[in-house]
């Protein structure tokens, strides 16, 4: 059994959470921000389907990306060099969150549900939330999301509508928050896609006791500079 949240973001120790499923907390509350912010400094996000109520998940291990450590192969590094996308932060946000939502198959469903992109939203206009986004002719073909809390980053979704598009917007990410301090990307759940590219598993003890610094020492919530990543020398 999970406990079942109410008028406050009071979660229980990430410790307890199931096995099984793997890394689950609790259920109920709200995606306000006060909520969003308070899961996220303990290491803990919501993830549910359309008619489920909020299930808030801590797994273990977790998957974790240390900015220096990103692995760009010789042909990903070939197409940064030949700019093949134009990089842009914060410029699309709502865009990039409906990309990541719409289904992977047809008929296939998706857990960035409406209200899942209002709360990110409006997390985006306080300054929380933010977008790496590649584009190709004027057209967005690909990017990211995620929240930034301190020198933590807390990626949620990719999407790609060409190849490499979302690779080189991870890339940029990456280089842009070593170049701005920030200590981790949280990638959440292990993938191959994102193994390969650097990432690797912690413990939960490891992660959570590295957000209480990572959270608490940072730049402040705030807009990032549209073209900040683009500036990248990748020589």
């Amino acid at each position: 059994m999970i406990p079942w949240l109410f008028d406050r973001p009071a979660f229980p120790p990430v410790e307890r959470a199931l096995r099984e499923p793997a890394g689950l907390l609790a259920a109920g509350g709200a995606l306000s921000p006060d909520w969003l912010l308070a899961a996220y400094r303990q290491g803990i996000f919501p993830w549910y389907s359309a008619g489920e109520p909020i299930l808030w998940w801590s797994p273990d291990p977790r998957l974790v990306l240390f900015p220096p450590e990103i692995r760009i192969t010789r042909s990903l590094r070939r197409t940064l060099r030949q700019r093949r996308f134009e990089i842009r932060l914060d410029t699309a946000f709502a865009e990039v969150m409906a990309a990541c939502a719409a289904p992977r198959e047809p008929g296939g469903g998706t857990w960035i549900s409406a209200e899942m992109q209002a709360a990110y939203l409006q997390m985006h206009e306080l300054g929380y939330a933010h977008s790496v986004e590649s584009w190709s002719d004027g057209r967005l073909v690909g990017g990211l999301y995620g929240m930034a809390l301190g020198s933590a980053f807390f990626g949620e979704s990719m999407f790609s509508r060409e190849s490499d598009a979302s690779k080189v917007a991870l890339a940029h990410l990456a280089c842009f928050l070593e170049a701005r301090n920030f200590a981790v990307i949280d990638c959440q759940m292990t993938t191959p896609h994102l193994l390969s590219m650097g990432a690797r598993e912690i413990s939960r003890a490891a992660f959570s006791a590295g957000l209480e610094n990572w959270t608490r020492v940072g730049p402040p919530a705030g807009r990032w500079p549209a073209a900040a990543a683009q500036a990248i020398d990748w020589r």
